[in-house]
């Protein structure tokens, strides 16, 4: 007589590995917060003269790209 048994391994295996409704929503939620504070920052950043911008490592430039193309990375 054979005896079955069951982890939690051999349970998730008929499943799809992907994430649940939840944690997906989670993740978006978090992503969609990240780029508004991305947003906020870089608006901030643009407020600051050419010099000020050069001491701390930007260039109007490129955060004016960025804010154009909303993609800042």
């Amino acid at each position: 007589m054979a005896i079955a048994t069951t982890t939690s391994t051999s349970l998730r295996a008929g499943r799809s590995s992907g994430k649940g409704l939840f944690n997906k929503a989670v993740d978006r939620m978090v992503a969609a917060r990240e780029r508004q504070a991305r947003r906020y920052v870089n608006g901030y950043l643009l407020s600051l003269d050419d010099a000020t911008l050069s001491a701390y490592g930007y260039d109007r430039k490129e955060l004016e790209r960025e804010s154009r193309f909303g993609s800042i990375i």
